[in-house]
């Protein structure tokens, strides 16, 4: 049922009850019979246990359990142990990321439960909310919360708070008139929705909806269907370890195969395919990624940015497209007055927000606008005419009532006025509150020096104009109206989608002591208008620049009106000032009667989305998805919830955002601000940089440790490294060397980059070459060095530990060609990563204990070597130093090739 379309009578009659008596006793048991209790149907979830057993379902934790499995079978049980621990804390963080995003829809059922008044059997009673059942009248009063979805049937200057589900941040006005069918949620000015606030006024209003029925249930219902999708980081790791896997098998199986065909026994070659995979097994990455995204995590936190989630911390690297809310994110959430006609005359007011400092221009020259009368008494309209209080809480003006109301205030400060020195002056006697049928407000004063009373009178142009006999002309005297003049400027500002405000005042008799709507319902003067608009953050403008340099483009999505979108949108970059509205802006209305094919042709050339509903949001979500962008969501209302819930990642608002938003989004902003989420984009591509550094210099020698075993095998000679010395290196190296990378800081030229396609693998073809050629290297150099060793009459437990350090130090080395993909080691600097110089230090001490103490030469089976074989083993690390650094300098020749040639075909 279109109950917004229906007139009151309709409505009590279609739903069988009566504004005086409510429902008897009788009709509401048989009503809850019929649709059940006013609460949220809790759904079916994974239990915990299965929710814990799922995190192990991924390739790359298989191949750690056969890791462990295999280390526990060679009796290393301290290593099978550490490998282990890696996979269990891994489980667990995933699967408290995972619990904490399905509390959600149990915050929604929560904010359900309150108490409202109701009238039943003719008595007003208070009942709470979940006993509410179709047909009951409930009384509306400021501070409720509704209880259900409501059709107003009486009211008296009912003004709700439906910012949760809109994103306007005023109040919005109700009435009980008849509206069109196809009005969207926004603009249905005779319905309440459940869960927002009432600020104002009192209504009598009867219930349409309850439960999941309600616009809040739908609201569950999409969080609950809305898809959680992998992040780019997650679905290349699980491609990566699908192949990894295949590889290590395939080796581990050649190598037996190849042992079985030369004679050798089978016990033996099955240990030598522990060894492959065990060697080929990167143990560290787990703790690696972890680590790295722990460090994003918190940097992000000291930029305003609490991420919820880990992987949330990459995804944001990858994003191509952020759909942000315009109030409060993109906007200061103040409104702020800019200019005032007055006089004939147009006044700019400088100074944004509720901070009361700011000069006022005519032409360009400051002027003082006490000497202007009819400015001055503008001002004072604005000021007297007015509820709301702007106060100063811990060094910050916020206001207390109506923003729209605090713009006035403000403005009239910056002018010099006080509204406690003012109220003094002219003290109100009377005053006709604001109503939506009238569309104005209007108070009474004495002005104690004149000896006169005052009606100052404030609302929308053409209720204020349509009072008005003359204008207030530049010295204070009256002047016929020029009607054109006034429309005109109100129409440019309106167009710009600055909310304007008339002010008007009327001269009364000495003994005046009331006021009626008949006694401003003609002869008042016409003092001006202010043209006011919730003003963009700087920052925004900057963060939103930045964006488009990275390749990222940014959408605004609102619920606020489609000019005062457009305005803020061109303002701030967002939209093209060239585009007239119809090729910049879709509204819910359009959006709504867009098959699923035509908006995602759509979203790919439109910025802004205006009057939008929260299906309208999930919708649009999905849109930009089927083109293959990752998608970052902004929202702070329950209406966003399913929203960021289907984006890739769900930004919240701290300050501003609903406990369902928060629940639902994988980050959170402290500060509600734009330029917060540019930074944290910036931070979570340096965090997938720091990944693939780590993944870069990991796998060759994982790769060098398979191939010297397998050539061994394949030359029939002794192992020149063993399953044991395999794990030391890999542990140690990835502690001290590669975890070093996470504190890499980002790279100068990391915003200028295009945006990670999603299903770019984590390594390209450049990278892929870089792991063989260091892998070969490392294989090669130990292989030789190992049999040089023997061939010179040293024993075995020697060249072992001759060809484990060569792997070392060779990774030692390399390092520092990881510390940049790109940026030649020789151009950066080594303290910038103090960490990398510890780590670096710390490993020597290791290898040297692990190659002199007599307790590791036992376990490891080491033996101490001679200086000589230092040498040579800091050589071959400096000579893949060198090579890879050979290697850089050609790839990045070749690339600055490729851009000049795409560059010349493009002139």
């Amino acid at each position: 049922m279109v109950w917004h379309s229906l007139t009151t009578a309709e409505v009590l009659n279609k739903i069988d009850t009566s504004i005086e008596h409510g429902l008897k006793s009788e009709e509401v048991d048989q009503r809850k019979i019929q649709f059940g209790s006013n609460t949220l149907t809790q759904k079916k979830t994974t239990s915990p246990f299965v929710l814990f057993l799922m995190q192990f379902n991924q390739p790359l934790v298989y191949i750690l359990l056969a890791a462990a499995i295999v280390t526990a079978f060679l009796k290393e049980f301290v290593d099978s142990g550490v490998i282990f621990g890696v996979v269990l804390v891994n489980s667990i963080i995933g699967f408290l990321q995972e619990s904490k995003a399905i509390k959600a829809i149990d915050s929604l059922a929560k904010s359900m439960t309150s108490e409202t008044s109701v009238i039943r059997n003719g008595k007003k009673q208070r009942i709470p909310a979940s006993e509410l059942t179709i047909g009951d009248v409930v009384v509306l009063q400021s501070g409720d919360k509704v209880p259900a979805d409501l059709r107003l049937i009486q009211l008296r200057e009912l003004q709700i708070d439906e910012s949760a589900f809109t994103g306007e941040s005023v109040p919005a006005i109700k009435n009980t008139e008849t509206i069109l069918p196809e009005t969207v949620l926004a603009d249905r000015t005779n319905m309440a929705y459940s869960s927002t606030l009432v600020t104002y006024g009192t209504g009598i209003v009867v219930v349409i909806a309850i439960s999941n029925y309600t616009e809040f249930g739908k609201i569950d219902q999409m969080i609950a269907s809305a898809d959680i999708l992998a992040t780019p980081l997650t679905k290349n790791l699980a491609r990566f370890s699908v192949l990894l896997l295949y590889i290590i098998l395939f080796l581990s199986f050649v190598t037996f195969l190849v042992g079985m065909i030369r004679g050798e026994s089978a016990i033996d070659m099955f240990m030598a395919a522990v060894a492959i995979a065990v060697g080929a097994i990167p143990e560290g990455l787990p703790a690696a990624l972890t680590i790295t995204l722990a460090i994003g995590v918190s940097r992000m936190a000291k930029r305003n940015a609490i991420i919820r989630k880990h992987p949330a911390v990459e995804t944001l690297g990858s994003t191509s497209v952020i759909c942000s809310d315009k109030t409060g994110t993109l906007t200061q959430n103040q409104m702020t007055v800019e200019e005032i006609f007055a006089g004939e005359k147009l006044f700019q007011v400088a100074g944004v927000g509720f901070l009361p400092q700011g000069e006022f221009l005519s032409d360009g020259q400051t002027i003082n606008a006490n000497s202007v009368i009819p400015l001055q008494e503008c001002l004072k309209a604005g000021l007297l005419c007015n509820d709301s209080n702007l106060v100063s809480v811990e060094n910050k003006w916020k206001i207390e009532g109506d923003p729209t109301e605090g713009a006035m205030i403000t403005a009239a400060l910056k002018s010099g006025l006080s509204k406690d020195n003012l109220s003094q002056k002219y003290p109100r006697i009377d005053t006709i509150p604001f109503e939506s049928q009238y569309q104005y407000m209007a108070t009474l004063h004495n002005d104690i020096e004149a000896k006169a009373i005052i009606i100052y009178m404030k609302g929308s142009f053409e209720s204020i104009l349509s009072r008005c006999t003359n204008v207030m002309l530049n010295f204070g005297e009256t002047g016929p109206l020029n009607n054109e003049h006034l429309q005109e400027f109100s129409n440019k500002a309106a167009s710009r989608g600055l909310r304007v405000l008339a002010f008007a005042r009327y001269i009364c008799k000495a003994d005046k002591q009331t006021i009626s709507h008949d006694d401003v319902s003609n002869g008042m003067t016409f003092l001006g208008l202010q043209a006011m608009i919730d003003p963009p953050r700087p920052e925004a403008i900057a963060a939103i620049k930045a964006c488009k340099m990275a390749g990222i483009k940014v959408k605004m999505i609102t619920g606020d009106h489609e000019l005062t979108a457009l305005a803020i949108a061109r303002k701030i970059g967002i939209a093209d000032e060239n585009l007239d509205a119809k090729n910049a802006i879709l509204n819910g209305k359009n959006i709504s009667a867009l098959s699923d094919e035509q908006l995602i042709y759509s979203v790919k050339t439109i910025s802004v989305f205006a009057r939008v509903a929260p299906e309208d949001k999930l919708r649009l979500v999905k849109a930009l998805q089927a083109n293959g962008d990752t998608i970052a969501m902004t929202g702070d209302g329950v209406n966003d919830a399913p929203s960021l819930r289907q984006a890739n990642i769900g930004i919240a608002m701290g300050i501003t955002g609903t406990d369902v938003a928060k629940e639902t989004a994988d980050m959170v902003l402290t500060d509600d601000n734009f330029a917060t989420i540019e930074a944290a984009v910036e931070e979570g591509r340096g965090v997938y940089d720091n990944l693939t550094k780590f993944i870069t210099w990991a796998l060759p020698t994982n790769l060098g440790e398979g191939l010297v075993i397998m050539l061994a095998i394949i030359a029939g000679v002794p192992l020149p490294i063993l399953p044991v010395q395999i794990l030391w290196i890999n542990m140690t190296t990835a502690v001290l060397l590669g975890l070093m990378l996470a504190f890499e800081p980002k790279e100068p030229e990391i915003m200028s980059r295009a945006p990670r396609l999603p299903n770019e693998p984590v390594l390209n073809q450049a990278l892929v070459f870089r792991v063989f050629l260091v892998g070969a290297l490392l294989c090669a150099a130990s292989f030789i060095f190992f049999e040089l060793a023997l061939l010179t009459g040293r024993n075995e437990a020697v060249a072992r530990t001759i060809a484990v350090n060569i792997f070392v130090f060779g990774e030692l080395f390399y390092l520092f060609n990881c510390r940049s993909l790109r940026i030649s080691a020789f151009k950066m600097n080594a303290l910038d990563n103090k960490y990398a110089l510890l780590g670096v230090a710390g490993m020597i001490l290791l290898q040297i204990a692990y190659t002199y103490l007599p307790f590791m030469n036992i376990a490891f089976h080491s033996e101490p070597v001679q200086f000589t074989d230092w040498l040579i083993i800091v050589g071959v690390g400096a000579v893949i130093f060198l090579v890879i650094e050979l290697e850089k300098a050609s790839q990045n020749m070749m690339n600055s090739k490729k851009i000049n040639h795409i560059n010349k075909n493009k002139f």
